[in-house]
């Protein structure tokens, strides 16, 4: 009635190779194809995907002047100091790409100080947005922790990195994408007047 040892090797052979799928491995496929039917399609070897996904993120840039480096700009250090709410919107102007202008991020930013005392938060996520941008390293410690432990220099070195990477801060997004030559993203295009009668 059974098999015999024999004749189940030769039956159901043994494919020590294959991958787990999680299904069930009998030996007799729906389609009718035999008993090995089901298991020759379950036993297929499987692609390598592990190298795949292994892709390796570039690697990230230094901050181009230390945290604590703001008597390097003196004036943006004083100006920090006794009003971060202008450095502030200087740097998220030029962050967003002259979608949010210096005024407005700066006035926000300097109502979130007032009523909440939690400006920190807000400018920390402009941190994260500025080194996503131009894959700088979260250094010395997170975002977060940076601006709630020393806000004037975060936002210093912010300041300072977007100027050493060639944006007059006081010009503004609009500004330095003409003065660079390129002409901003918001502009509308230009009409060619039609035929005349």
């Amino acid at each position: 009635m059974y098999p015999k040892p024999d004749d189940a090797a030769t039956l159901y052979p043994r494919q020590e190779s294959a991958p787990a799928t999680g299904f069930p491995m009998s030996g007799t496929g729906r389609s009718g194809g035999g008993p090995n039917a089901a298991n020759a399609y379950y036993h297929q070897q499987a692609a390598p995907t592990a190298a795949a996904f292994a892709m390796q993120a570039p690697p990230l840039a230094a901050w181009s002047t230390g945290l604590c480096d703001c008597f390097d700009d003196c004036s943006n250090c004083c100006v920090t100091c006794l009003c971060p709410c202008i450095t502030f919107g200087q740097v998220a102007e030029i962050i967003d790409r002259g979608s949010t202008s210096c005024g407005a991020s700066g006035a926000l930013y300097a109502l979130i100080m007032l009523l909440t005392g939690c400006h920190c938060v807000y400018s920390c996520f402009y941190r994260a947005k500025m080194r996503a941008q131009y894959g700088l390293q979260e250094a010395p410690c997170a975002d977060c922790c940076i601006h709630w432990c020393c806000e004037p220099c975060a936002l210093c070195q912010e300041y300072r990195e977007l100027k050493k990477r060639g944006f007059a801060m006081n010009l503004g997004w609009h500004a330095n994408m003409e003065r660079q030559g390129r002409s901003p993203a918001t502009m509308p295009p230009l009409m060619h007047p039609g035929m005349t009668r």
